[in-house]
Parts: C-alpha cells; structure tokens; sequence
C-alpha cells in the first residue's frame, strides 16, 4: 500500500482548507535533535515515488526533497535540541517540535495530520494517524523533509566530532556508534539521560 488522499480528503469533506501533514525524524538516536517538518500541499499533489521516508533510498529522498519544497503550498521545520530531549524526554521533545514546525508555517493551517502523535497547546484540530507516514501523501512529505534535514544536521555533526562518525550512523545505536561510544565516551552532541550514553560515560570514567 502506497499514502494517499484518503485522510486529506476527509478532512477536506468537513470544510477544512489547509491540512498541514507532520512527522518527525530522531526519535531512536543517541545523539542530535530530533527533527519535526510540517507540510501543506496543493489539493490533489501527485509527485511520483513520494512514500515514507524509511522505505525510500539517500538519493530518492534527496530527490524528493528538492521537489516537495518547490511545489509544496507551505512548508517547515521545527527542532529540538539534544539539551531539550534531555531535559523533557523525548516524547514531549518531539511535541515541542511538532509545535515550533506548525508554528513557523507561512499559511496557518486549519487541519493537522500527524504521524501517531497527538500535539499538544494548539487550538488547531487534529488527527494522529499510526503509521500515518505509509497512509497519508501529505505525512509521507513532512517524513521525507524532516529525514532529510536531519541528516543534513547529522554531518553537520560528524564535522565537528569526527571520531563519532556521525555522517554514517546519523546517530542511532548502530555496533558501529556503539563501539565508538565506549571508546571515546559521549560528546556534547549526545543524549545524556539515553541508557546507552550512560552506560559509556560510567565506563569511561571508570576506566580512566
């Protein structure tokens, strides 16, 4: 099964005019932001090989990218740093940048579609859709933009901590970021409550 119109046509169906899809990338990592796009697209937006940014190639998203900015009605990220995720948890985090995306969109939409998380301290309405990210066109969009910046981010970060290899793992608990952890300990780019972390940074304090 491929996203569609369906939930986007409902919600049209009841008058609503801007139907802002949203999703997020980051939840899982050990390290880095997590990363929330809000999208609003034109009524009945075809872009071929659009899907769930998970089921999709580098290139194709890369691809898709490029092409959902230029043609989207509106479109916006929202971040959460590291520091946040730390200091609320990672769900609220997430909330915080789903909140900041629908905020910084240049329409006000009156309809929002969520990937499985409800937002909370808007007065907009709203749907949490599990697995929204494979059902809905406009979900599938804000996937694609949120994956993609924070990769983009992720480099960003292998730059100015080369030992973790960022660039590669993006942050997520690979064997590779793993080992890399317990070697070097963590950074100022990691999670510090995520288990892991901790587990590393006792080991190298221990150790030295």
């Amino acid at each position: 099964m491929e996203p569609d119109h369906f939930f986007e046509d409902a919600a049209r169906s009841c008058g609503y005019q801007y139907i802002a899809g949203l999703d997020e990338a980051g939840r899982g990592p050990l390290a880095g932001p997590v990363v929330a796009s809000a999208v609003i697209l034109p009524r009945r937006f075809q872009l071929q090989g659009l899907n769930d940014s998970k089921v999709l190639s580098e290139a194709k998203r890369e691809l898709l990218f490029d092409q959902i900015i230029n043609r989207a009605t509106s479109w916006s990220i929202g971040i959460a740093t590291e520091q946040e995720i730390d200091t609320l948890n990672i769900l609220q985090a997430t909330r915080l940048a789903f909140l900041r995306a629908v905020r910084t969109l240049s329409i006000t939409p009156d309809y929002l579609l969520n990937d499985a998380i409800q937002i909370p301290n808007t007065t907009i309405p709203q749907r949490a859709i599990v697995k929204g990210d494979s059902l809905s066109l406009t979900i599938a969009a804000a996937s694609i933009l949120a994956k993609v910046t924070r990769d983009r981010m992720m480099i960003e970060y292998h730059q100015r901590f080369p030992q973790y290899q960022f660039h590669i793992h993006k942050g997520y608990p690979t064997p590779l970021h793993l080992r890399l952890l317990s070697e070097f300990g963590p950074c100022e780019g990691h999670r510090q409550t995520f288990r892991p972390v901790q587990v590393s940074q006792a080991s190298t304090t221990t150790l030295s």
